[in-house]
């Protein structure tokens, strides 16, 4: 009989370890509490505007996550992004996706068993495993778990559900930074210089990008990334004041006139600031192997996701 695992999170993590273990020959089932999948790499419409709201790119470092990188470019789902700093180019280049930053994990999804709109929130210990319940009343049985949610969501879904827990410690050592992303429908192209991204010191705002020259958009739009600081103080603020109020700070870059709508996105979990220094947590209090990954371990962003992903699906296959 097929060993089985229910990964919790849709995100590149989830997704990842899902690969490795059907290539193995286990049966798994990813659950994800949102419409889609990608977590935070994430694209979205507006009409014919489209932008990256979430990870703008990414780089690459470690072997296997070039490999990976090389495989989706080779097969147009990503591209190389040659960013520049004022005079200095990047030491080298970043990644994106090609028709957004989306686009890859939807690639990653292709003949998965992901069921969207489904948030866990019990757990409970079966004789063979697991099962969780979720809010839509559905249950999954598996012998195995492999979590990939924030660590504070998987905080509060633990402390609900029937088993025993001794790591709360260690997750509540993982902290994240919010961030508020406004995102800019134009009639005129910006005047962020090429090739379409920035980051800004000295105010409100971290990032500023051209989705247009960034080569995801066929039509003019702009995508701010608020810093931690101003995100966290705004965070429960009217988001139509919000985004009046960052775009009032980057008229030399986006035009007031040119504006011609703009949509409001809060990011709770952006950015893991404190990391837990391991790729992944194996619990050493449940009978089932109950596994803990994302991109709130090892070497965080992207790359530390799909890192993270793969090596906790590793632990189980041991």
């Amino acid at each position: 009989m097929k060993k089985s695992c229910i990964i919790i999170g849709a995100g590149l993590s989830g997704l990842t370890a899902a690969h490795e273990l059907i290539k193995n020959n286990w049966e798994v089932i990813v659950l994800d509490k949102g419409r889609g999948v990608g977590g935070r790499m994430a694209t979205r419409r507006a009409g014919e505007a489209r932008f990256d709201h979430g990870a703008q790119y990414f780089s690459t470092k470690t072997t296997d996550f070039q490999s990976f990188t090389q495989n989706i470019i080779q097969k147009n789902i990503a591209k190389e992004w040659h960013l520049q700093e004022g005079d200095k180019t990047f030491s080298h280049a970043r990644v994106v996706g090609t028709n957004g930053m989306n686009s890859i994990a939807k690639l990653l999804a292709e003949g998965l068993n992901i069921k969207t709109n489904e948030k866990v929130i019990r757990i409970s210990e079966t004789q063979n495993g697991c099962n969780v319940l979720t809010e839509a009343g559905n249950f999954y049985e598996a012998n195995a778990l492999i979590c990939t949610a924030p660590a504070p969501q998987t905080i509060e879904l633990l402390q609900k559900s029937e088993i025993a827990f001794e790591d709360s410690e260690t997750l509540q050592s993982i902290h994240y930074q919010p961030c508020i992303a406004v995102m800019v429908s134009l009639k005129a192209q910006t005047n962020i210089p090429s090739p379409g991204g920035m980051s800004l010191e000295g105010s409100n705002i971290s990032w500023v990008a051209d989705n247009f020259q960034k080569g995801i958009s066929p039509v003019f739009s702009a995508t701010i990334h608020a810093n931690p600081v101003f995100s966290l103080a705004h965070f429960e603020n009217d988001l139509n004041q919000i985004g009046h109020q960052l775009l009032s700070e980057v008229t030399d870059l986006i035009p007031a006139d040119s504006v011609e709508s703009y949509q409001v996105h809060r990011w709770r979990y952006s950015l893991a600031s404190e990391r837990y220094p391991e790729s992944f947590l194996a619990s050493n209090s449940t009978k089932f192997p109950l596994i803990f990954a994302g991109d709130g371990f090892g070497i965080g962003n992207i790359e530390g996701a799909y890192i993270s992903g793969k090596s906790a699906a590793q632990h189980l296959l041991v």
